[in-house]
């Protein structure tokens, strides 16, 4: 993974109902010393998230059990939602799709398979946002 620096380690939670995708990326980030946890739904995110407080969180939108977008709204409500980078993960890439995730609160848009190089990319780039 080149082109970027590995930016410090960072909570980071990986949310996919497709279990291999969840665990692929939790295990690359894993790789370069992020401490990452896959959530297989909605609801497991959530609850995962009160506990592990996630600085990054990868998060599908087409979830079973909870929109991804809803899901996002939800943790950016957490006192430590407005300062977590969250990207959205999604096969859909208009720009519709695109409007939609911004206004659910997420930072990027990635349509899958996810780069890990992007995700490390945007945590080495940008500084997290501090809660308000």
């Amino acid at each position: 993974m080149e082109g970027h620096n590995n930016p410090p380690p960072r909570r980071v939670l990986v949310v996919d109902d497709n279990r291999d995708s969840a665990d692929s990326l939790a295990m690359v980030l894993g790789i370069y010393g992020h401490d990452a946890r896959p959530a297989y739904d909605g609801t497991e995110a959530l609850a995962l998230a009160e506990s592990f407080e996630p600085e990054v969180v990868l998060l599908d939108i087409g979830l079973p059990d909870i929109d991804g977008r809803e899901v996002c709204r939800r943790l950016r409500a957490l006192p430590r939602g407005p300062g977590m980078l969250i990207v959205a993960q999604t096969g859909w890439s208009s720009e519709t799709d695109q409007a939609s995730t911004r206004e659910a609160g997420f930072d990027h848009h990635a349509v899958k398979p996810v780069d890990p190089d992007s995700v490390l990319g945007w945590m080495s780039r940008e500084p997290l946002r501090q809660p308000a």
